[in-house]
Formats: C-alpha cells, sequence, structure tokens
C-alpha cells in the first residue's frame, strides 16, 4: 500500500485529509507535535516541527508528503502568538526540506498549504492566480511561507502550493462556531458584511490534494477554493437557511471587536475582512468540484 505522510496531521483538515486518502487506497502517516486525544486508526509519528529527528525514517520510501503544520490563526494577535504564526510555519517546512535531501529514497512530490489570504484583503476584487499579493501580517506570513517551501524543496522533488481559503467541514473548522452562533439568533452579517468569503468543502480541499499527489500534471500554486465566493451577508444567509433560522442579530464592528477580544479569544479582523478569489489553474487542469456552491454544500454539512 502506497504511504503518504501528513505533517499536521492530527487537526482538522489533517484528519479529513487522512480519512479521505484512506478511501483511495492509500494509508496515511499522522506527523505532529502532540498524539491525538482520541484514537484515529492512523499511525502516529510525533516530532518537534523544528529539529530533525526519528521521524525522518518515516518519509522513506513514501509517495508524498503533505505539509499543513503551522500554528492556528483563531487567535489574538499579540506579538508572541504573531512570531508563532510565522516561525511555526516558515521553520517546520525548512526542516523538512533538510531531512529530504538526507534521504535515500525521498518522496517525488511535496502538496504544500499556504493560504489565500496572501491577497489581503481587497474589498470588491476577485483574485485570481494572476493577482498580486497583498499588504499585512497575512501576506506577509504567506509570502514567507512559500519562500521557505521554494527554498527548501530538493532538486526533483514535484511541489504544489495551496493558497487555501476557509475550509468547511463536519468536525471541525469555524463552520461549528458560526452553526453555535446562528443557533443562538446571532447569525447575521458582521460589521458591513460585503467582505469577501472565499470558501471550500472539505471533499473538495481533500480531493485536490489527492489529485496534486496523484497527477504530475499539477505544479506550482493554487488557489484551493469554490468557484463561487460570496459575501459574509450571504454566508449568513444561507446557513439560517439551512438551519431554518429565521433571523440572525447583526453585529456591528464595535460589538465584534469587543467580543472577538474578551469572550472569543480571537483576532475579529478575521471575520471583519475579507476577499474574493478563485482559480483558474484548478479549471484549467480540468478539477470538478462536487460542491461549487455555497447552499450545497451547507446542507450537506449541516442538513442533518
Amino acid at each position: 500500500m502506497e504511504k503518504v505522510i501528513i505533517f499536521g496531521g492530527t487537526g482538522f483538515i489533517g484528519l479529513s485529509l487522512a480519512k479521505h486518502l484512506a478511501e483511495k487506497g492509500i494509508k496515511p502517516i499522522l506527523v505532529a507535535r502532540n498524539r491525538p486525544k482520541k484514537a484515529t486508526g492512523f499511525d502516529f509519528v510525533q516530532w518537534d516541527a523544528f529539529s530533525l529527528g526519528e521521524w525522518m525514517h518515516a518519509i522513506e520510501g513514501t509517495k508524498a508528503i503533505v505539509n499543513l503544520t503551522g500554528k492556528t490563526v483563531d487567535c489574538i494577535k499579540t506579538p508572541d502568538n504573531c512570531d508563532l504564526i510565522l516561525r511555526s510555519r516558515v521553520d517546520s517546512t525548512k526542516i523538512i526540506g533538510e531531512a529530504l535531501r538526507q534521504l535515500k529514497n525521498p518522496p517525488k512530490t511535496w502538496i504544500q498549504m499556504s493560504t489565500a489570504h496572501i491577497y489581503g484583503d481587497p474589498p470588491s476584487q476577485l483574485c485570481t492566480e494572476k493577482s498580486s499579493t497583498g499588504y499585512g501580517l497575512a501576506p506577509f506570513v504567506g509570502k514567507s511561507w512559500e519562500k521557505a517551501f521554494s527554498e527548501a524543496i530538493p532538486e526533483g522533488v514535484r511541489g504544489v502550493r495551496l493558497r487555501t481559503s476557509f475550509v468547511i467541514g463536519k468536525n471541525g473548522g469555524a463552520l461549528a462556531e458560526l452553526k453555535r452562533i446562528t443557533k443562538l439568533g446571532l447569525g447575521g452579517k458582521a460589521g458591513s458584511g460585503k467582505q469577501g468569503m472565499s470558501w471550500i468543502h472539505e471533499f473538495d480541499m481533500n480531493e485536490i490534494i489527492f489529485q496534486s499527489i496523484q497527477n504530475e500534471n499539477y505544479k506550482g500554486f493554487y488557489i484551493a477554493s469554490s468557484p463561487n465566493p460570496v459575501s459574509n451577508q450571504e454566508l449568513m444567509r444561507q446557513i439560517r437557511k439551512v438551519l431554518k433560522m429565521p433571523f440572525g442579530l447583526t453585529a456591528p464592528e464595535f460589538m465584534l471587536r469587543f467580543g472577538a477580544k474578551y469572550i472569543f479569544k480571537t483576532d475579529p479582523e478575521l471575520v471583519l475582512y475579507g476577499r474574493y478569489v478563485k482559480s483558474e489553474r484548478l479549471e484549467k487542469e480540468g478539477f470538478q468540484f462536487k460542491f461549487p456552491h455555497l447552499k450545497e454544500a451547507l446542507k450537506d454539512l449541516l442538513d442533518y
């Protein structure tokens, strides 16, 4: 059975991907700092994400590696957290590259997570792979992350970077919190409601990674996002509709900033700002989304 290493594999996206690959007949191996709290049924290897160690042996002879490692951005942006967000991504990428250079039989493919936030927060522009990158913390982290990858990947290894948008799924991510807020009657627009909410169903995210592993035509970077981004206002309207919630109170900016900091302990700009992105390169590769529209995606995930 072919094996694929998933760095950062114990998080929401990693575990979802592991199940997807297993269904395709591929054996996933999870690599992370800490063991999962619940049994996953998948092999696990521990690492510290910044130094070489025994974990290197797990990579030898595998089909591909997928690197999802990085501290969550769902936090208050203190200087310490900003530093960890950057270093957790850049340092882990560098050490993977160093490990690959020391292996006798390294994997031929490296799929690297990146972020659609690299385009910044243009209010209405639809960004594609041809668009310029943005300004601010998230674009800086995204560009540093991708630069580290470009410098770390050994010659002869096919590299794919996925500039990923908001991943929605059943067992993790922000959708669960949005569902809870909506059921409490607080599922109205956030701020102006015009900010872009580019999203992707976990199945399609997993399938993009699978296709990137299997298809040697996939090279360079792709935007990993549904072809139909929506505004924050439309996202919340669709969630309310699927959950059969007749109303949702609007959250003005001052209220969001207070609640994010003192109640949810997170960054209000994750909600107040956004971007509209769409991949032209995936379309050219012939990739077919199972859930291209938000309505069908939410019904699959929330309509029990």
